[in-house]
């Protein structure tokens, strides 16, 4: 599938095309001065945790609440949705929000009021009653997370505003979901681990590429045993996106371009990470413990500039260091291994690679092709459409769903819908979020030592060895 159909994230321009001051503050936010995404934010986390040249950095911090692993939420009939960012990818996704029954979005935020009117009139239009609007400044979203009537808050804006709104949605005593990557740095992903088990809310990884068909197919029957005992697996973000990086209706401002100015490594792992760690059951059996990190010359993005911009063109000013493509190689405390890759800045096909290998087999994606004893054994690619007795109880009760990235954002905010209004625990959770945004800092970090390995933190802080259920969910009864 081509991802191109499903915008991403939203930033700001003025109307002359110049960045505004939110594009500015925002795109600029944590990463004065070494621009690295690596510094210390003073949230009370450890220097140390956020060093990518300290030995310890996987050290936990002490632990300042419980655990939030296995914590339902509270069961609602109605799940009331506050939503903060309404460019493509927030407007994408309310139509998704609206498309559910039990939902109700009850308030809306972004910077640029047309936006905000144009989303709350899609709602009112879908026989809803009119959202509150907080379009009045940068800040506003604030006032979205101190309302007492939201039960979720989602987060769809620039990368660097992240870590705020998920910070100022569970202080207001909101659950959050969060685009992709969920924070920048390492003291970040620790101290939303922090707050999610000081505020008793969850905070998640949404856009995690978790439950598309093939992805839930493929984590059923690695569960199953089918592929043996796993060895290895891989994932990627591996999309032509030179066109719309200098596209300024398509990204509002250079926020996103302007990351390939700051950081060498994988800006994006999490929608080839996360499938794979759920297939080999990290942070539930297994975890993370390494990651090696190679990232090859930055050319593309300059050479595009060359070949399609006007000389007087703002980019010009810009120099990149983001590789053109990264390598990481990460190790599991069981000794598998997990390739990840991330190129966004030179000519070819859409692929998240999402691999798997065991003992008894290996299936590949793009296209989907498997081979597992004793089904082949004349070392040619089987047809992996002859396993869909294998499809989750998900796509099987929702063949065709709406939306996007082939249906699965759909299928994501129906079964986390369905957990709120049921008082489930959820299939993913803050230690997830952490742990597949992770390699954004690491492996800039390890690019920058030559490949040197990073140690991976343990999130959970030692919760990983206990197994317990994920993504590979059971049919709630009734």
């Amino acid at each position: 599938m081509n991802d191109a159909a499903i915008p991403d994230h939203d930033g700001g321009t003025t109307n002359d095309g110049s960045p505004s001051r939110r594009s500015v503050l925002w795109t600029t936010a944590g990463v004065a001065g070494a621009g690295l995404g690596l510094g210390a934010l003073g949230t009370g986390t450890a220097a140390a945790a956020d060093s990518a040249a300290t030995p310890d950095q996987a050290a936990a911090p002490a632990r300042k609440g419980r655990t939030m692993v296995g914590v339902p939420f509270e069961r609602r009939d109605t799940v009331r949705i506050g939503i903060i960012g309404l460019g493509n990818r927030g407007a994408g996704m309310l139509d998704l929000f609206l498309a559910l029954d039990g939902v109700r979005v009850v308030a809306l935020c972004d910077p640029v009021r047309a936006k905000a009117e144009r989303a709350a009139a899609k709602v009112v239009a879908a026989g809803r009653p009119a959202p509150a609007l907080y379009a009045n400044g940068d800040d506003d979203y604030e006032n979205l997370c101190g309302r007492g009537d939201i039960d979720l808050v989602y987060v769809a804006t620039p990368w660097e505003t992240h870590f705020e709104m998920a910070k100022a949605a569970m202080l207001g005593g909101k659950h959050v979901g969060v685009e992709c990557p969920i924070a920048m740095r390492l003291s970040e992903l620790w101290a939303l681990v922090d707050l999610s088990e000081r505020t008793r809310r969850h905070c998640m990884q949404l856009e995690n590429c978790c439950y598309g068909r093939n992805e839930m197919r493929v984590l059923r029957m690695a569960h199953a045993g089918t592929f043996g005992e796993l060895l290895h697996g891989a994932g990627a973000y591996n999309h032509d996106l030179r066109e719309l990086m200098f596209d300024p209706d398509y990204y509002e401002g250079p926020w996103r371009r302007l990351w390939h100015t700051r950081l060498r490594g994988d800006l994006y792992p999490n929608h080839g990470f996360g499938p794979v760690a759920n297939y080999m059951d990290v942070n539930r059996g297994d975890r993370v413990v390494s990651i090696s990190s190679f990232g090859t010359p930055a050319l593309g993005l300059a050479e595009y500039r060359e070949a399609h911009l006007p000389p007087g063109d703002p980019s010009w000013k810009e120099s990149y260091i983001g590789s053109d493509r990264t390598i990481s190689m990460i190790r599991t405390a069981k000794g598998r291994v997990i390739r990840l890759e991330h190129d966004v800045s030179t000519p070819h096909p859409y692929s998240r690679i999402n691999s798997l290998g065991g003992t008894k087999g290996v299936f590949e994606d793009y296209p989907a092709r498997i081979y597992v004893e004793p089904d082949h054994t004349d070392h040619r690619w089987g047809d992996f459409s002859k396993y869909a007795d294998w499809d989750h109880w998900l796509w099987k009760e929702h063949s065709n769903p709406p939306g996007g990235h082939g249906g699965m954002d759909y299928i994501m905010l129906y079964r986390l819908i369905q957990c709120v209004r049921l008082g489930l625990v959820p299939d993913f959770d803050v230690y997830d979020a952490a742990t597949w945004t992770a390699p954004v800092p690491l492996s800039h970090a390890s690019i920058r030592a030559q490949g040197a390995p990073q140690q991976i933190p343990d999130f959970t802080r030692g919760e990983w060895r206990r197994a317990r259920p994920g993504v590979d969910s059971a049919k709630p009864a009734g």
